[in-house]
């Protein structure tokens, strides 16, 4: 086990790819991803262990903070975290700080991987895919030299008040969003949604894909279907599907 630890959750791949970048910034990293029956790693004699996640809505997955409850670091244990988002960080790490306490924290924006609700090429400041690529390298590699100095960020999370209230009616429009996902007959029942849902939320039965009520709406599956065969709505037909260049499907697999 290594003496850096990232736990990375990840639907489309630019968490995992600013925790790879980190972690090589940092001379190496244990990077593990957050995802449904996985094995807990002992923690307890890492030197450093961080969090790297998307924000959801104005908040982050439940499956994070989950995670973090079940943790047992040892007293002294540099702790960091880095929220990836389209525009605003939302309360994700302010929530996080408040079950594992931050030494340091950071915000990366990025290609907005939400297509039901922007392009992907929605993100603040606009960047084209490869600006934004080099752009959360050169950021992740200035957090791996904070994270490797020591330092201790001087003020705590962001914590708005309206991101709370956006977050409480996260759960209702994910169930509305759960319900609109489709598997058209592109499907050939190649299993790849299955093995790189982060919850084991996807079967594949009479050769089809089946997407059950247990979603964290990382759209991992819809992103990275080689056949695009899973909508979720009209408008992600519409609009181009995106996954960090960096990452393939079979990074994320079990």
């Amino acid at each position: 086990m290594d003496s850096n630890i990232i736990f990375v959750f990840t639907g489309t791949g630019n968490c995992l790819d600013i925790a790879r970048n980190i972690g090589d910034g940092l001379g190496g990293a244990d990077i593990v991803r957050i995802r449904k029956g996985m094995k807990i790693p002992p923690v307890s004699k890492a030197k450093r262990v961080g969090f790297v996640f998307p924000c959801y809505a104005g908040g982050a997955p439940e499956d994070v903070f989950k995670l973090a409850m079940k943790l047992k670091l040892r007293p002294g244990t540099y702790t960091f975290g880095v929220t990836s988002c389209a525009a605003y960080p939302g309360t994700g790490l302010a929530k996080l700080n408040r079950i594992i306490p931050l030494r340091y924290w950071s915000v990366i924006t990025h290609h907005c991987s939400c297509i039901w609700l922007f392009p992907h090429k929605m993100m603040m400041p606009m960047l084209t895919v490869g600006e934004a690529m080099e752009r959360s390298k050169d950021l992740s590699a200035d957090i791996a030299r904070d994270i490797l100095d020591g330092k201790v960020s001087s003020r705590k999370p962001p914590f708005n008040l309206l991101n709370v209230f956006e977050n409480m009616a996260w759960p209702l429009i994910a169930k509305k969003k759960i319900a609109a996902f489709k598997v058209n007959d592109n499907c050939i029942g190649c299993g790849q949604c299955a093995s790189i849902c982060p919850r084991d939320n996807i079967t594949i039965s009479d050769g089809k894909a089946h997407i059950g009520a247990d979603c964290a709406q990382c759209l991992s599956c819809l992103q990275y279907c080689p056949k695009n065969a899973i909508s979720i709505g009209t408008i992600s037909d519409k609009r181009e599907h995106y996954h960090n260049p960096k990452v393939k499907a079979a990074d994320l697999a079990r």
